[in-house]
C-alpha cells in the first residue's frame, strides 16, 4: 500500500496528515506491535545513556546509532520527537546489582584525581564532551535532544524515593534504602524474568540488609562523600536516576525506552517497578526496544581481552567513521553484529559507492516512488535496515531506472540512514578517488592525456576503431578510465 502523506514527507514536502502503521518488537510483550503514541503526531523517548567515566567504545557508540535509527524513522512518519539521552555521571556501580566498584570513582583513580563531588563532575564532563563529539562524527541528530546529568536531578530523585518509602514501597537497612520488589507483583514482566532463578550470590552479593534477592538500593549511604538526604549523606542508586529523570522531562508516562539486551534483567525492570509505584501503577513505558550486543571478531566487546575498539581507532586506521555506521545498518537492531576490519572495509566500500554516485550522478531526477515505498515498509517494519539497504541497491542495478532518478531516491532514503550523502564531504571524497575512482575534468589531466583523448574522439569519428581502442588503452595506462556517455566521454581516475 502507498502511503503518499508518508511519503510526501519523505520527499519533501510538508503535509503529513496520518501516519502509517509502523511496527517494532515490543520487549515487554514480546510481540510485534502496530505503535500508537500516548499523544497523536508526538513521541516522548527515553535512551539510556552512557556512565561517563571513560572513553565510549564502539559497543556503547552503536547503541546511539540505533537510537537514531529511531528517532529518524519518527519523524519519516510525521512524528515530533522529545528524545532524552541520559548522562550517568554519578552512582553507576559495575554490576548491575548494589555490588562492586563505583564506576565514577574507578575512573578517578585510573586519571589520580581526588575523590571528591567537584573532580567527579569534571571527570564527567570531559568525557561527556568527548562522547557528544563521537555522537556529531556519526551523524547522530542531537538538535533537540535532551542530556541531563543524573547530578543535576538529585532534588528529583529524594523526592521520588521519599514518595515510594511513603507508600511502604521502600524499607530503610545500614547501608541505605531498598525497593521492596515483593510490594510490586508484576515485578520482572519485562523480558518474562524468572524470578525462581535469581538466587543470593548470582545476580546480587549475598546481604542480610535484602528483604528479598531482587530488592535494590534507592540511596546508598556513604559516611565521607555525597549528597545531604533524609536519610543520611549518600548518592542515589543507578535505578532511580533514570526514572526520575525522565519523569521530570518526559512525564510520568512515556512512549519508547531503549536500552541494551543486557538492561532487561535487572536495571529495566527496576524502572518498571519504582516508576509505577510512584505514580500509581500507570505504566511507565508503552513500548520497549532492546538492542543486542556489538561483538568484535565474534567475541564480547572486553577490555580484560584486549579486543576494545574506540571510533578513533577506526578514523586513524584511514577509515571514514560513517563507513562504521553503515556496517551496523547491515545488521538487525535485535540480532547480534560483529565487527571486524574486514567487514568495515566491505561497509566503506558500499558507501564510497553511495557517496560517489550522489556526487556524479544528474542531479535533476524525478523519484522513484514504487522503490520508495518497499523502502518505507522495510524501515517500517522494526527498523529493518538491512531490508531498506537492499532495496536502495536493488534501484541502484536496476537499469530501468534513470541515473537522476537513482541519485533522488539515495538521497530520500539517506533521511534515514544518517550517511550524510547530501553534504559535500572531502574525507569521502578523498576516500573514494584512491579506493573508487572519481571522474576528472580533462583540464585536470596531464597535457599527454588530453592529447591522447582528442586522438581518441578523432578516430572514432573516423570510425577507426582498432585505433580508438589502442588508444584507450594507453589512456588506461595513464591511470585513467574513459566513460563513454551520452554527453560524450568522462575520465575516472584511478588511484
Amino acid at each position: 500500500m502507498l502511503h503518499m502523506k508518508w511519503l510526501d514527507k519523505l520527499l519533501g514536502g510538508k503535509t503529513v496528515d496520518t501516519n502509517p502503521p509502523l511496527h517494532l518488537y515490543n520487549t515487554l510483550t514480546q510481540s510485534a506491535e502496530v505503535f500508537e503514541p500516548l499523544k497523536p503526531g508526538h513521541v516522548k523517548m527515553y535512551n539510556c545513556g552512557p556512565t561517563v567515566y571513560g572513553v565510549q567504545h564502539i559497543g556503547n557508540l552503536s547503541m546511539f546509532v540505533f537510537t537514531d535509527i529511531v528517532r529518524r524513522t519518527f519523524e519519516m512518519n510525521g512524528y515530533a520527537v522529545k528524545q532524552v539521552i541520559n548522562i550517568t555521571d554519578v552512582g553507576h556501580l559495575v554490576s548491575d546489582g548494589d555490588d562492586g566498584e563505583d564506576k565514577m570513582t574507578k575512573g578517578l583513580k585510573r586519571e589520580k584525581m581526588k575523590l571528591t563531588l567537584e573532580n567527579m563532575r569534571a571527570l564527567a564532563e570531559k568525557y561527556t564532551e568527548l562522547f557528544l563529539a563521537d555522537l556529531a562524527t556519526l551523524n547522530i541528530k542531537t538538535d533537540g535532544t535532551h542530556f541531563p546529568r543524573a547530578s543535576d536531578y538529585i532534588p528529583a530523585q529524594i523526592a521520588m524515593i521519599q514518595t515510594l518509602e511513603e507508600k511502604g514501597y521502600a524499607y530503610r537497612g545500614t547501608d541505605g534504602v531498598y525497593f521492596d520488589t515483593s510490594r510490586f507483583p508484576a515485578y520482572g514482566k519485562l523480558g518474562n524474568i524468572n524470578l525462581e532463578g535469581l538466587k543470593e550470590g548470582a545476580r546480587v552479593e549475598a546481604t542480610i540488609e535484602k528483604r528479598n534477592p531482587t530488592d535494590f538500593l534507592l540511596w546508598k549511604l556513604d559516611k565521607k562523600l555525597g549528597w545531604e538526604s533524609p536519610w543520611g549523606l549518600g548518592f542515589p542508586g543507578w535505578h532511580i536516576e533514570c526514572s526520575a529523570m525522565s519523569r521530570a522531562i518526559l512525564g510520568e508516562q512515556i512512549d519508547i525506552h531503549t536500552g541494551g539486551i543486557e538492561h532487561i534483567p535487572v536495571h529495566h525492570n527496576n524502572e518498571i517497578a519504582q516508576s509505577e509505584s510512584a505514580t500509581g501503577k500507570k505504566p511507565f513505558s508503552r513500548y520497549w526496544l532492546h538492542r543486542a550486543h556489538l561483538q568484535i571478531e565474534s567475541s564480547k566487546i572486553s577490555k580484560s581481552e584486549g579486543n576494545t575498539v574506540y571510533l578513533s581507532d577506526i578514523i586513524e586506521k584511514g577509515f571514514h567513521p560513517l563507513a562504521f555506521r553503515y556496517l551496523l545498518l547491515g545488521a538487525h537492531y535485535r540480532q547480534p553484529s560483529n565487527f571486524t576490519w574486514d567487514a568495515l572495509q566491505a561497509a566503506q566500500t558500499a558507501f564510497l559507492k553511495l557517496r560517489k554516485l550522489v556526487d556524479e550522478l544528474p542531479h535533476d531526477g524525478s523519484k522513484p516512488i514504487s522503490y520508495l515505498t518497499r523502502f518505507q515498509e522495510r524501515i517500517n517494519d522494526d527498523f529493518d535496515t538491512p531490508g531498506a539497504l537492499a532495496v536502495v541497491w536493488e534501484m541502484i542495478n536496476d537499469k530501468n531506472v534513470p541515473h537522476a532518478d537513482i541519485r533522488a531516491g539515495i538521497l530520500a532514503a539517506d533521511k534515514v540512514f544518517g550517511l550524510q550523502l547530501a553534504q559535500p564531504d572531502d574525507r569521502a571524497s578523498e576516500l573514494y578517488r584512491k579506493e573508487l575512482g572519481a571522474v576528472v575534468s580533462s583540464a585536470d589531466v596531464p597535457a599527454h592525456v588530453r592529447d591522447l583523448l582528442a586522438k581518441r574522439e578523432e578516430a572514432r569519428a573516423e570510425k577507426k576503431w582498432d585505433v580508438a581502442d589502442q588508444v584507450r588503452t594507453e589512456i588506461e595506462s595513464a591511470g585513467y578510465v574513459i566513460e563513454d556517455t551520452a554527453d560524450g566521454p568522462r575520465l575516472v581516475a584511478k588511484y
